[in-house]
């Protein structure tokens, strides 16, 4: 069975879908089979792999209001080994739609139980926020990567998501567990960085990552160009810090 991974931030800008997607690409790239599924409304995962535009193509709305199964809506990616269930901005309605459904916050988790033995891991990019589609992937997942940016107010915010996860493994999904806390945009000549990361590992201990990712140019670029970091500049920092992120969670250091 495959290891289904939220990764969720409601704050904005911590590098979530960057992390996503190219932690995604990155454990494509040595050998395992990826299913990356958007659940943001911005659609940026779908995107940032190079899908798109989906016109009348089933998405990940289609999959949690019950019009599609989730095998219909996955497709290929240019990187080898990664699949997407993407999502556009139509998913936004499903907020509302999702409502009235019984046992609504686990209809994502329903939907993907015939994948969970087709992928050796799933990621599921959550939008900026703890609303239902937030709670949807949280059901479904085994457990949950928090990305949080090594600025101030870094820590502001996860005491109230880690508060929700263990909310969540009370009421719905027992087996959900933190998968690790990823500090991103590090620069090492900023005291702030250093102290941040100091910060994090004091409380969190080993659940942070031994692996950072710092600020790369590199990076930021990628998106734009519909590519992972991997495929766009395969050489460069931020591309080797995933690949490092991705031997870190397979265990091989």
């Amino acid at each position: 069975m495959g290891r289904l991974v939220a990764v969720a931030n409601q704050k904005g800008g911590v590098g979530k879908t960057t992390t996503a997607v190219n932690l995604s690409a990155a454990l494509a790239s040595l050998g395992n089979r990826v299913l990356l599924i958007d659940t943001d409304p911005q659609g940026n995962a779908t995107s940032g792999v190079g899908v798109g535009p989906l016109a009348d193509e089933p998405t990940t709305y289609e999959v949690l209001i019950g019009n599609a199964d989730a095998g219909d809506a996955i497709r290929s990616t240019e990187t080898p080994g990664l699949d997407i269930l993407p999502a556009d901005p139509r998913l936004a309605g499903a907020e509302v739609e999702l409502v009235p459904i019984e046992h609504r916050e686990g209809v994502l988790a329903r939907s993907l139980t015939q994948q969970l033995d087709r992928y050796d891991f799933l990621f599921i990019d959550c939008p900026p926020s703890l609303g239902l589609l937030t709670l949807n992937a949280l059901t479904a997942a085994h457990s949950v990567l928090v990305p949080i940016q090594c600025e101030y107010y870094a820590l502001e915010g996860l005491g109230r998501l880690l508060e929700t996860i263990e909310r969540i493994r009370e009421a719905l999904n027992p087996r959900l567990a933190l998968e690790g806390i990823l500090l991103t945009m590090y620069d090492s000549r900023l005291n702030l960085s250093v102290q941040v990361a100091e910060e994090a590992r004091q409380f969190f201990g080993d659940r942070v990552y031994r692996t950072m990712i710092p600020r790369n140019v590199r990076l930021g670029e990628a998106p734009s160009f519909g590519k992972p970091v991997t495929a766009y500049d395969p050489y460069c920092i931020g591309a080797a810090s995933y690949i490092g992120l991705a031997k870190e969670i397979l265990g091989h250091d």
